[in-house]
């Protein structure tokens, strides 16, 4: 029925379905601002992306990512973000802006 609704414009404005990820969470990890992005997939589900940051040598540097998992809340998202952003500072440091 959603399919017709936006087919049709006869969808909710204030109600998004998917949409641009925002920031929801932020972390400081062994020099690195972990920023928990996840978004509303889908089924109604939320998920898995987020942003690394780094400054280096006066630039900010990004890595975005996106994962498969998906979770029914947008506070369990939040949460695994944090900690897929906080495992990719741990297992590859600043070789992930390269």
């Amino acid at each position: 029925m959603s399919f017709f609704k936006r087919l049709f414009g006869l969808a909710s404005p204030d109600r998004q379905e998917t949409g641009p990820a925002k920031p929801t969470a932020e972390v400081e990890h062994k020099g690195f601002t972990v920023r928990a992005e996840p978004y509303k997939a889908e089924g109604g589900q939320y998920q898995t992306a987020g942003t690394v940051l780094k400054d280096v040598g006066g630039e900010v540097r990004e890595h975005r990512f996106i994962r498969a998992d998906r979770f029914p809340t947008l506070d369990d998202a939040t949460e695994f973000s944090l900690q897929k952003g906080r495992q990719l500072v741990d297992e590859q440091g600043e070789r992930m802006f390269r």
